[in-house]
Formats: structure tokens, sequence, C-alpha cells
């Protein structure tokens, strides 16, 4: 009798401290946004589909509108780490043009990335990013820090500070709408 009731004690205090192994990202994947850089000024317009619980495509496009782009595309990976953060991860390939080409994007490039994105307070989210951009001749470090206010589900506004990259540093002001 006595050894049943450790038995349901012991059983009770697992059940307690176990987690869940199953959770929900905690950030949304699919959707498309707007975005203004500064020093030097560019446009940009990346759009993400999840399309797995734990995948997403990437697409984007970024320009200064003087003969110049970087357009890139790839697969990425999410996933929450806990229940108020997530880590992502992307390979990208680049197709890079500079105004004093007038071919196609002579240059492409391989980035690889990965960073985490964490609720900071309810509508607010905070994260970063680490990766490298390489071909044969090329290996360069990049990286970027993001706030992000969300006013509604649907509809998200930022501030992101880009360290290195195809445009140098760069102050990103952006808005995403969430589909």
């Amino acid at each position: 009798m006595e050894s049943k009731k450790y038995i349901k004690k012991a059983l009770i205090l697992a059940t307690a401290l176990t987690s869940s192994t199953a959770m929900a990202n905690n950030f949304p994947y699919s959707f498309f946004e707007a975005r203004v850089g500064t020093s030097p000024g560019t446009f940009g317009a990346p759009i993400n589909q999840q399309f797995t619980k734990n995948s997403h495509l990437v697409g984007q496009i970024e320009s200064k509108f003087e003969g110049d782009w970087d357009i890139n595309g790839g697969i990425g990976f999410n996933g929450p780490i806990n229940e108020l953060a997530d880590i992502y991860g992307q390979l990208l390939l680049h197709n890079v043009k500079d105004k004093s080409s007038d071919k196609f994007g002579e240059q492409m490039l391989t980035e690889v990335n990965f960073g985490f994105r964490v609720w900071l307070m309810q509508q607010i989210e905070v994260g970063a990013k680490y990766g490298q951009l390489f071909n044969n001749n090329t290996n360069k470090d990049i990286g970027s820090v993001h706030f992000r206010f969300h006013s509604t589900k649907q509809l998200s506004v930022g501030a992101e500070a880009k360290f290195s990259g195809i445009y140098g540093g760069q102050m990103m002001m952006t808005a995403r709408f969430t589909f």
C-alpha cells in the first residue's frame, strides 16, 4: 500500500516536470514585406511561404534602382526553441548585378544563415541573424539585428540594422504583411 503512494507521487512529479515536445512555431513564416534601406538607399521586397510546419521557401529582391540588383531565393527551416522563441536558418542563392555590368547578374553567391526571433513583450519581437555569403572568390560574414512591432496579426512594422551584406551596412525600415 505504501509503495503505491510513492509510485503515484513519482508519476505525478514526472508528469509535471516533463514538458511537451510538440510545440507550434511562435512566429508566422508566410509573409510579404516591403522595405527601404539607408546608406546606400535601397528598396526591397522579400516573400516567404511556409510549406510544411518547419520549412519555408524564400524569395527576395533588392535594388538601388541604378541598374543593379540582388535577387535571391532558396529554402529555410524554422522551429520553436520554447514558448517565446524560434530558431531559423536559410540556404539562398544570390544573383547580383551592379550598374557597371550590362549582362544578367554576373555574380552568383551562396548564402547560409541562421537566426532567432524572441517575443520581448506581447507585441514586440526582437531577433538576430548571422551568416556567410560565399563563392569561389568571396567569403563574407553577414549579420543583422531587428526590432518589430506587431500592430495586428496581419501587419507589423520594424527596423533592422544590417552588418555587411551585398550593399554593405544599412539601416532598414520594414512593413510586413502576414498571410
